[in-house]
């Protein structure tokens, strides 16, 4: 083998060598970025103040590339559609009209059958119920997985989506903050449902006066009372 033929195969290695080494080293770049961004929207989300415009800004950018962007993206469709299903709930506990239902104001505009006010509890009730459901849901491998597990990766970059996304879900969700709150509310919409009822029933016997509501009798009085004090 002459020398020239030598020096041609030593720079095909070397070129071989170079292009091995590069992409390796970018994918450990594009494999640092994920984690980073990863690791900021989860101090985003969880901050005291959470800054919603930037968590939704990061959500609708891709920071990687090729497969790893494939990644992000699943990562960020699974947080996306997670952070709508608790702002969903938020809107609902913070309408303004959940705590005007037993009001003086709402039984002049409603009263005396309730049909809005029905409906409105039976709309949320059942908004609570499934965002509820949806929430707890997204605290499964399933469910996580199922954001991945269509996009037909090599297995390293499933692999790498579970362990450095999903993690040990099922067993790390210990919080129940969420769903103990949604449940008083929903407490809290079935003494509505009680009180109203108990208003449709015996609509010929209560009236305004005064802004109160005056029973024609004692007895429907403390009737009236002992629902409304189950709040």
């Amino acid at each position: 083998m002459n020398k020239k033929v030598l020096i041609a195969i030593g720079i095909i290695v070397a070129i071989v060598v170079g292009v091995i080494a590069y992409i390796v080293f970018s994918d450990f770049q594009q494999e640092e970025k994920l984690k980073t961004e990863l690791t900021e929207l989860s101090e985003l989300s969880n901050s005291e103040n959470m800054d919603i415009n930037k968590i939704n800004e990061m959500l609708d950018r891709t920071v990687t590339t090729g497969d790893y962007a494939v990644v992000e993206q699943a990562c960020k469709a699974y947080l996306s559609d997670s952070f709508d299903n608790i702002m969903k709930m938020a809107e609902v506990i913070n309408d303004s009209k959940l705590t005007s239902v037993l009001t003086v104001a709402n039984y002049q505009e409603d009263g005396k059958e309730f049909t809005n006010t029905k409906e409105y509890i039976q709309t949320t009730k059942q908004t609570l119920e499934e965002c509820k459901a949806k929430y707890v849901e997204f605290f499964t491998e399933e469910k996580a997985m199922s954001y991945i597990n269509d996009k037909a990766l090599d297995s390293y970059y499933t692999d790498l989506y579970k362990s450095e996304f999903v993690g040990d879900i099922e067993n790390e969700y210990t919080d129940k903050t969420v769903e103990n709150s949604i449940d008083e509310i929903l407490g809290i919409l079935d003494v509505y449902e009680e009180v109203i009822n108990f208003l449709v029933e015996n609509q010929a016997n209560w009236e305004i006066q005064d802004s109160n509501i005056v029973f024609n009798s004692q007895s429907l009085s403390d009737k009236y009372t002992e629902l409304v004090s189950k709040l």
